[in-house]
């Protein structure tokens, strides 16, 4: 049995299932329209519903890009797409050798496996080798082996299809406010806590250092507002991204200082929502001059949150 029928074979629903495929990076408005479809026509057919996504960006594998930012780790879009109300999350791995299966047998597959009864796409959808499982031809496979097709059309916000491209665009360009409309949550991103040089410390305003993946999609650099989700609860915090050029310009890091709390953070996994710049990273005369400023962004921050909630990261 190949790795890709061992991981569908662990799945074992207990009815049919409707289902819609993709890598669902972000989970934006996008998929969750999918989702919500997905999930009508399950419940509309005594069906369970399925999500099949993939363990590795097809792109990446495929060779498409050196590389590609995610909007969210595997294990947040797990988490996303499971709090969704959909069934089934079924992760695939995905390799070359998925990559070369002819569309025809990876959609009997999911028959076998899953009794798929349903398959719900967006109009750009396609799978298997070389994507020839396009619209046209899954209609033809769903006639002949027995199920549905339905067609999604994009989401669109201001006349522009929302995309994890469109996201990314507007994180470069620090506009969180649009990378909220578009998400439908605040972005939120998550790395371990590790030990830092100390420096904010020294000024009197303590720093968590997160440790993200390398391939995280970050905003532009900047100070931000923020809000810290610890212990179960949300926190206001500012995070600076960049280099923090008044110590002499390094590599990139993401440093958040959490409001009205002192506790110890070294070590854990914390997860932080991006709300709005404060400012751009600037480099300054002197470490006085920085913490001079620090207050004052602290002081905007605060004023930013007690008109905005963002406990839905």
């Amino acid at each position: 049995m190949t790795q890709l029928e061992t991981e569908l074979n662990a799945i074992k629903p207990a009815r049919p299932m409707v289902l819609t495929i993709g890598v669902f990076d972000g989970v934006h408005l996008g998929h969750q329209a999918l989702i919500t479809e997905t999930i009508t026509q399950a419940k509309a057919g005594g069906y369970l519903s399925g999500i099949v996504t993939f363990a590795g960006h097809p792109r990446l594998v495929l060779g498409m890009h050196k590389e590609l930012p995610h909007l969210t780790s595997l294990e947040q879009r797990l988490r996303l797409l499971r709090g969704t109300g959909i069934d089934h999350v079924i992760s695939l791995t995905f390799t070359e050798e998925l990559a070369a299966l002819p569309a025809g047998d990876f959609v009997r597959l999911l028959i076998r496996h899953l009794s798929m009864k349903g398959l719900v796409i967006g109009p750009d959808f396609a799978l298997g080798k070389g994507r020839e499982g396009n619209i046209e031809s899954l209609k033809a496979l769903g006639g002949e082996l027995g199920f549905s097709v339905t067609v999604v059309p994009p989401r669109l916000k201001n006349g522009h299809k929302v995309s994890s491209t469109l996201i990314r665009k507007a994180m470069a360009e620090s506009d969180m406010k649009k990378v909220h409309d578009l998400l439908g949550r605040c972005f939120s991103l998550e790395g371990r806590v590790v030990t830092g040089e100390g420096r904010g410390a020294k000024l009197g305003i303590p720093t968590a250092n997160l440790e993200v993946a390398p391939d995280q999609a970050l905003p532009a650099d900047g100070v931000y507002v923020t809000v810290a989700f610890v212990q179960g609860k949300s926190v206001p915090a500012i995070t600076n991204i960049g280099t923090r050029p008044t110590f002499g310009a390094g590599r990139r890091t993401v440093e958040t200082h959490v409001l009205d709390f002192d506790g110890q953070l070294y070590g854990s996994i914390l997860e932080i929502a991006i709300i709005e710049q404060i400012r751009p990273e600037e480099k300054f005369a002197s470490a006085d001059a920085l913490k001079t400023q620090i207050a004052r962004d602290i002081l905007k921050a605060r004023q930013i949150l007690m008109k905005t909630e963002c406990s839905d990261a």
